[in-house]
């Protein structure tokens, strides 16, 4: 047993490249050892959002200021969950006037003045007074939404 050791010992002192591989089959031998299972992430299942349909007062406190912090927004009769585009629906954003209502009307005239929304009390605005450009405008921006934001429900008349 000596006789081998100290063999070990005399190519080490003769060759130092020896002292290089002992280092990395050090570092291996140590990684093995000290490796472990991977964390494993507790498998949770996503939030279900039912599909449903609300009525423009049902949709007044989806502003993003409820406890949830749930942004809903209308666009031509669809309503489109927009809580990950807060910067821009939410309190603060420069489409906050939107949060909660049924936004047509402004997105069609590309308008964010406040008395683009409709009352929530009264009925869905018909938008039958827009051009053929702002129908367009409208359009576009459906397609938008419908691109980038989860359709949650629709926008149906008040009881």
């Amino acid at each position: 047993m000596s006789t081998a050791i100290h063999t070990v010992l005399t190519q080490f002192k003769e060759n130092p490249v020896n002292w290089a591989l002992a280092a990395v089959l050090a570092y291996v031998i140590r990684s093995y050892a000290q490796s472990s299972k991977p964390n494993v992430i507790p498998a949770k299942h996503p939030d279900v959002i039912v599909f449903k349909n609300y009525t423009p007062k049902e949709l007044t406190p989806f502003d993003g200021t409820g406890e949830d912090g749930k942004v809903l927004m209308a666009v031509n009769g669809s309503i489109y969950d927009v809580t990950r585009g807060r910067n821009f629906y939410g309190p603060g954003g420069p489409y906050a006037n939107f949060a909660g209502h049924d936004a047509s009307r402004g997105l069609a005239k590309n308008s964010f003045d406040l008395d683009m929304i409709t009352d929530p009390a009264l009925p869905i605005d018909k938008l039958e007074d827009l051009a053929p450009d702002e129908w367009e405008s409208l359009r576009e921006w459906e397609q938008h939404f419908a691109a980038k934001y989860l359709l949650v429900g629709k926008l149906v008349e008040n009881e």
